[in-house]
């Protein structure tokens, strides 16, 4: 992405350290992002509001914030808006990365870290989160026993009712649906939802299909998603 693709992109940054906000602002702003700071988590949920003319299109949040929990900024984040998440945090344990995850997080990166990585993820996630333009005729909806998935609009209904998915839910969703009944592995569907260089991150594709099953099987019934393990998963709805 050149700074001019970047131009109007909105990036709120949540942190308290003074020396890392300096380093990410200073390098997404000579890249052409609009960068807003919030240093403690106060005001985060108030900038998200749909009535406030900030409307951030990622959000980069520490979790060891002054007089705010982190891991639940994150998941109030998650509810009242699908915005991109990325956590940069000190915190290093799987325990962490995964609490984020489930809190909504789309991606999870430890300090200290390199502006070129950190740039590479601002990317993948913006590709994923951001609605797409429609090129071409739009894609047929997939029905998958009672679920209708529209591709061009990115929503899902479950027995005539909308289902609420997060951008990087759908893109996990889409691309098992695409490829009903084969055998995909960790390292593809991590490879295409999250992007090349996220192979190794088995906990991203678990944790997600974990909150797919959640939203869109039915206790009783047949799955929708069946584990094949050590090896991958497969959508065999229908």
């Amino acid at each position: 992405m050149t700074a001019k693709d970047n131009m109007h992109t909105q990036v709120l940054i949540v942190e308290d350290d003074p020396n890392i906000v300096d380093l990410i602002r200073s390098n997404l702003a000579v890249r052409g992002f609009d960068v807003t700071v919030s240093s403690d988590g106060t005001r985060v949920l108030q900038l998200m509001d749909t009535g406030h003319p900030l409307q951030p299109d990622i959000v980069l949040l520490d979790l060891m914030l002054p007089a705010t929990d982190g891991f639940e900024l994150c998941r109030q984040i998650r509810e009242q808006s699908p915005v991109g998440i990325i956590v940069v945090s000190a915190r290093r344990g799987e325990h962490d990365k995964v609490t984020a995850l489930n809190a909504g997080a789309d991606d999870y990166m430890t300090k200290p870290f390199g502006i070129e990585e950190l740039m590479a993820r601002v990317t993948a996630t913006l590709r994923r989160t951001r609605p797409n333009q429609p090129e071409g005729k739009p894609p047929s909806p997939i029905v998958a026993g009672n679920l209708l998935i529209d591709l061009s609009r990115e929503q899902v209904t479950k027995g005539g009712k909308q289902v609420y998915l997060t951008p990087t839910e759908f893109a996990l969703l889409r691309e098992m649906a695409i490829n009903r009944g084969q055998l995909l592995t960790h390292a593809y569907l991590l490879r295409q939802v999250w992007g090349r260089g996220y192979e190794t991150e088995t906990e991203y594709v678990r944790v997600y299909i974990r909150r797919l099953r959640a939203k869109l099987e039915t206790e009783g019934d047949d799955p929708l998603i069946l584990t094949q393990p050590r090896a991958g998963y497969r959508f065999v709805a229908g």
